[in-house]
């Protein structure tokens, strides 16, 4: 199979620390450390309009781990983490129903 440049790699990771990000100029916004079993990442989302930052530790989520890194207000997101939108526009977390291994693939 060939390799397309546009193929989005989804991993298993669970968040190990979360904290509310006021420095980012979207309002909401969170940080989030995430382990995905052999690395550590960092993510930014708009997420604290559906969670609170400590409740989100210890949550599986779904990371897009290879579209490269931007600085978000000094602060390194290295992963889209997965999310849809709710009625109101605001991301809501996609995660596995049960617990998986860390660093799994979606397929």
């Amino acid at each position: 199979m060939v390799e397309s440049p546009f193929d989005v790699e989804i991993e298993v990771g669970e968040v190990i620390d979360a904290e509310p990000f006021p420095d980012a100029e979207k309002p909401e916004m969170t940080k989030l450390w995430i382990d995905l079993g052999d690395d550590e990442i960092q993510s930014a989302g708009q997420l604290e309009y559906h969670y609170d930052a400590p409740d989100l530790i210890g949550r599986q989520v779904l990371c897009a781990t290879n579209l490269g890194s931007v600085r978000i207000a000094g602060f390194k997101s290295e992963a889209l983490t997965v999310g849809v939108p709710s009625e109101d526009g605001y991301p809501v977390l996609v995660s596995p129903d049960e617990d998986v291994p860390l660093g799994g693939t979606l397929y």
